[in-house]
């Protein structure tokens, strides 16, 4: 079993070099999944930190709760308990919707214990990483996307109120978070684009969400410690300018929106690649074809470092177990430095 080193995986975020194996790394797994891993019930802090100890993370991932219904807005929920966004028009679509807006009720919902809980079960060589995000994502979904498109042009004023206040919570919450002892480092997640490119244009994420970015880069910054970016989607065209704003790390490098191998070879000292094992070939492939997935990856990304192994998203409640060990036994098998792969 391999224990946590949480140094290694902070020289692959950090672009340091070869650490001694490639590290593994997801922004979430399903609870389902790990009492299934565990072979028993996940009940407590102590049962959290087990499953990524035993799996062979070098972290655990941690996010405050809240209150999300303050922050999603209006939502569908379908029969199997799912629930998207109310893509039309949201809770705000005015400056009165917006002065109701239950900013205090929100900040007083948010609950830290569980920072403080892990800290004396947290095993030797094994750090935190603070999770937060959705700055823009609730923004819209307070909105409606479509109202927070057409917003974008006919009352700038309002989508930009609406941005900083959850901006404000948000990040207030992160830096709440990185007070608490043994943080390794943050995790902000956020999706701004699609497979075929971003969802607002690249002024307009400037203007709104990437003064907050910079804000968080700054955070890590004071900290010494990595700033790991999460957004779905084909972030090319902003790529130079999330490492501008302290970005070390991006992820999930989804397979249908960017060639990995091609970004490696632009960023490579610049830019650590999280992710990259598509969530559809976990659910449906064969263990055989997900261990050469991971075989390839580990060929022709992981050599020189920056570079830590996972899903091309999170690892939801429906992937086959069995592909998902096949996973993370593959990178521990063959992922250790020098990287020899036929």
């Amino acid at each position: 079993m391999r224990r946590p080193d949480f140094e290694q995986l902070r020289i692959a975020l950090l672009n340091l070099g070869e650490p001694k194996y490639v590290p593994l790394a997801e922004l979430g797994v399903d609870k389902k999944i790990k009492e299934a891993f565990l072979k028993k019930k996940i009940v407590s802090i102590k049962d959290e930190v087990e499953f990524w100890y035993q799996a062979g993370y070098d972290y655990i991932n941690l996010a405050a709760k809240y209150d999300d219904s303050l922050l999603s807005g209006k939502r569908k929920i379908s029969q199997t308990g799912r629930a998207w966004a109310e893509e039309t028009a949201g809770v705000i679509s005015s400056e009165e919707d917006f002065e109701k807006y239950p900013r205090q009720e929100i900040i007083n919902s948010i609950d830290y214990s569980v920072f403080e809980e892990v800290q004396s079960v947290l095993p030797k060589g094994m750090k935190i990483i603070a999770r937060a995000g959705d700055i823009f994502t609730y923004s819209w979904h307070l909105l409606g996307f479509e109202n927070f498109c057409f917003f974008l042009v006919d009352n700038p004023e309002l989508v930009e109120k609406v941005v900083n206040r959850v901006g404000e919570i948000i990040f207030g919450m992160l830096e709440r978070e990185c007070s608490f002892p043994n943080i390794g480092a943050v995790w902000y997640s956020d999706d701004i684009a699609y497979i075929q490119g971003l969802m607002i244009s690249p002024a307009d994420l400037r203007k709104y969400l990437f003064p907050w970015l910079r804000k968080i880069g700054e955070l890590a910054k004071s900290k010494d410690i990595p700033f790991i970016y999460h957004s779905d989607g084909d972030l090319q065209q902003v790529i130079d300018e999330l490492i501008s704003l302290g970005v070390n790390a991006l992820h999930p490098i989804e397979p249908k929106a960017m060639d990995i191998r091609k970004l490696k070879e632009k960023y490579k000292g610049k830019l650590c690649l999280i992710g990259n094992i598509e969530v559809d070939q976990l659910c449906r492939a064969k263990p055989e074809e997900i261990e050469q997935q991971v075989k390839q990856l580990l060929k022709y990304v992981a050599v020189g470092g920056g570079f830590c192994l996972g899903s091309s998203n999170s690892v939801p409640n429906y992937v086959k177990l069995e592909n998902y060990i096949t996973m993370i036994n593959t990178v521990k098998k063959y992922g250790i430095y020098p990287i020899k792969i036929d």
